[in-house]
């Protein structure tokens, strides 16, 4: 008796010279619908499913393969001597191969404009069925869903080799591709903000040379459909592939240049901040950031939310620098940067910045998922709570303040103007520690006279505002919320500096 393969695909790509090899190989090949006629237009012998059956396809084709006379050829235990009695008594051929691939439900969600009935209509039901089926039965059968393994199982075939081994391979494929599909489609259907089931799924985008370290071993994933406004649909134009730490490190940057409408520069290191400039140019914007940090940007990561220009360009090129992303390069400010041939140049399409989504944390034995950060205080949210009232340009220097802090490392504390990040106090074990090195990396720049301190939490004790006051500084803003809160506002009140409230607070773990 001759091998049965069932072949039932969305994706056409292949399954003629497919079928063809098989038959070939002495397979009776059985078809339904589009692929049975693709392959009959293609004079390959094919057989429908509904003479297999004995059914007709119905429901506009939502019920083909969804019968016994399939699912008990794919599933009866060929070693088992009660089923395949079984399958003789009511006259059922085993399956050997199933080639499915599914309905293009991801395709179909992306589409402008779909409607919710259009997407429903693409959730398969009849492929993942035969798929599971054949997975679970690998030991038997044969089960393919990815176009890259119809020529390897023929070569495989050929040279005797397409064993069990080979099978629960294909097999454990199938149930990572059922099992994406169906969290897809979770995705679409569900409506609750943090629902009893977290079903994520992501695709392999390539294995990693190391991960954060050279002994730990790495691969990048991404969202199926991820957001316009993503490193999964940057464009790297020119260097090597980035390295775990730098895809970290650049997901940070871009988080932090969302923030700024303005011609803005953010420079980067190990996931902090080391300079931050917006100007009214993105070369000015490039010279606040630098001057920010000179030393720290060495070998750092630089976004900027304007397309390059040569002469910003040629300033960045005087550094060492590990990535530049940028909305686009013009073409003599790329031909500068490429004369490095390590340097990774990305783009990223910046009309579409959007920064609200959720993410996900892993800790032993599970995961933390929650949303994005993506609160912004502006002079409006405050509350100034010190005698001294703040002026416009200390309010304004606040404000920027705020939408810096909140991107460093908690304890976090930064020094700022109102278009310039002059000193970065991040990741330390208590906040005064914190102050004492914004402050420090701050004093001896240019603007310090009209600076201000920022602080992503509330001061536990008022040594903060003290040391602040002490050391130049004439305008604070934090959360507030301590239990010791009027410590630190008599402190400004005895320092004459103004202290602003803002009731949110910027933890950054």
């Amino acid at each position: 008796m001759a091998k049965l393969a069932l072949l039932s695909v969305s994706d056409k790509t292949g399954i003629v010279e497919f079928a063809s090899q098989l038959t070939d190989r002495g397979f009776k090949v059985i078809s339904t619908g589009g692929t049975l006629k693709t392959l009959l237009d293609a004079g390959v012998a094919a057989t429908a499913v509904e003479d297999v059956t004995g059914f007709p396809e119905m429901l506009d084709g939502r019920v083909k393969t969804l019968h016994p006379r399939i699912h008990a050829g794919i599933l009866a235990k060929r070693d088992d001597p009660e089923h395949m009695a079984k399958l003789a008594e009511h006259h059922i051929d085993p399956i050997d191969v199933i080639c499915v691939n599914l309905y293009p439900f991801k395709e179909t969600i992306q589409k402008d404009g779909v409607t919710d009935a259009e997407a429903i209509e693409q959730i398969d039901i009849g492929g993942p069925s035969m798929l599971r089926a054949a997975a679970k039965n690998f030991r038997d059968v044969t089960v393919i869903t990815d176009q890259a393994d119809y020529a390897s199982f023929i070569e495989k075939f050929d040279n005797g080799t397409a064993d069990e081994a080979y099978r629960r391979e294909l097999s454990a494929k199938v149930f990572r591709q059922t099992a994406a599909y169906d969290a897809l489609i979770a995705s679409y259907m569900t409506t609750e903000e943090f629902p009893e089931k977290l079903t994520l799924t992501y695709e392999k985008v390539e294995d990693m040379r190391y991960g954060e370290n050279s002994h730990q071993k790495a691969a990048y994933y991404k969202e199926p459909i991820p957001d316009t406004y993503s490193l999964a649909n940057a464009t790297q134009l020119h260097g090597k592939a980035l390295s775990y730490n730098n895809l970290r490190d650049a997901d940070a940057a871009l988080r932090m240049i969302a923030d700024f409408d303005k011609p803005a520069v953010v420079a980067l290191k190990h996931m902090n901040p080391c300079g931050i400039g917006v100007s009214d140019s993105l070369l000015s914007a490039w010279n606040l950031a630098y001057e920010s940090d000179p030393i720290s940007i060495f070998g750092g990561i630089i976004a900027l939310n304007r397309k390059v220009d040569l002469a910003t360009a040629e300033k960045m090129h005087a550094l060492f620098l590990e990535i530049i992303i940028a909305p686009a390069f013009d073409d003599d400010a790329y031909a500068v940067l490429a004369k490095k041939k390590n340097l990774r140049l990305l783009t990223l399409d910046f009309g579409k910045v959007k920064v609200d989504h959720k993410d996900t944390v892993t800790v032993l034995g599970g995961a933390l998922y929650q949303e994005a950060d993506t609160a912004h205080e502006t002079i409006s949210d405050f509350k100034v709570v010190s005698e001294t009232q703040p002026t416009e340009a200390q309010l304004a220097a606040l404000e920027f303040g705020q939408t810096v802090v909140k991107h460093v490392k908690s304890n976090a504390i930064v020094v700022t103007t109102d278009h310039q990040t002059l000193g970065v106090g991040a990741g330390q074990m208590n906040r005064i520690d914190s102050v004492k090195i914004a402050i420090d990396k701050a004093k001896d720049k240019p603007g310090f006279a009209d600076a201000i301190v920022a602080s992503d939490a509330f001061f536990p004790m008022d040594d903060c505002v003290e040391f602040a006051a002490q050391n130049g500084i004439k305008a604070v803003v934090e959360p507030g919320g301590s239990i010791k809160d009027q410590q630190s506002i008599d402190k400004a009140n005895e320092y004459g500096i103004a202290l602003v409230f803002t009731g949110v607070r910027h933890f950054k773990h």
